[in-house]
């Protein structure tokens, strides 16, 4: 069953990467292995990430923190994977203050704040998802892609997948949560609600058993793995 992957790239990192030795990830082997397991049958075809630039102003490590994402994905785009850029927007704003757990917030008691927040990545998904999914009557058979694929428990994707589940009832809907086991959180009902079948999590030991080399060649100089990760 021929099969295309659609990747919100910053769920992908703050579900399963952030925290572990992990981050220099060979997603296509690892889609792959994850499909083969559903079903033997699968067969990875395409794979589409989607992100936004790091901001070295607000990254932890400043520059090295934009350089180590752009080096990642470098090595997506050498292993095929097609790379989607959105924006972050930074704007002022005001929040409850936090006293302690035990306080609720209120609208009476406010600070002011920076808000980031990530731009297009869930209209490029979605508009990605449902334009592959027009296209195939008009391909042969035997190029058709079969099953679509998000991974994301982003509950913003449910309007999608609900369209999809409607226009294209012979296409298979799949969900990969980007959760790291060890750590209990409960899947997206909405999600699970037009899916065909969700996978829950990926094992240590499938993050461990799916890294790029330490160099990843490209058409000019090699991607390489950030010291720091």
């Amino acid at each position: 069953m021929r099969t295309a992957c659609f990747v919100d790239g910053y769920n992908l990192f703050y579900g399963l990467l952030a925290g572990t030795e992990y981050k220099w990830l060979d997603l296509p082997a690892l889609l792959a292995h994850i499909l083969r397991i559903e079903n033997p049958d699968n067969v990875l075809a395409t794979v589409s990430f989607f992100t936004s630039g790091v901001k070295p102003s607000l990254a932890s490590r400043g520059i090295l923190s934009k350089e180590a994402q752009d080096s990642y994905l470098r090595a997506l785009i050498a292993r095929g994977v097609s790379v989607t850029y959105g924006r972050h927007q930074l704007e002022s704003g005001k929040a409850p203050r936090f006293v302690d757990k035990n306080t609720p917030a209120s609208r009476l008691d406010q600070v002011a704040i920076w808000k980031l927040e990530e731009k297009q990545t869930d209209v490029h998904i979605a508009i990605s998802m449902y334009r592959l999914a027009t296209r195939q009557a008009g391909l042969m058979p035997h190029e058709r892609i079969q099953q679509l694929i998000l991974v994301s428990a982003d509950t913003d994707m449910t309007p999608a997948l609900q369209a999809l589940r409607e226009d294209f009832p012979d296409l298979q809907i799949g969900v990969i949560l980007p959760h790291r086991e060890g750590i209990k959180r409960t899947a997206p009902g909405s999600l699970k609600a037009y899916s065909h079948w969700m996978r829950h999590l990926v094992t240590t030991q499938e993050l461990a058993n799916h890294q790029f080399p330490t160099r990843v060649p490209t058409l000019k100089k090699p991607a390489i793995k950030p010291a720091y990760w």
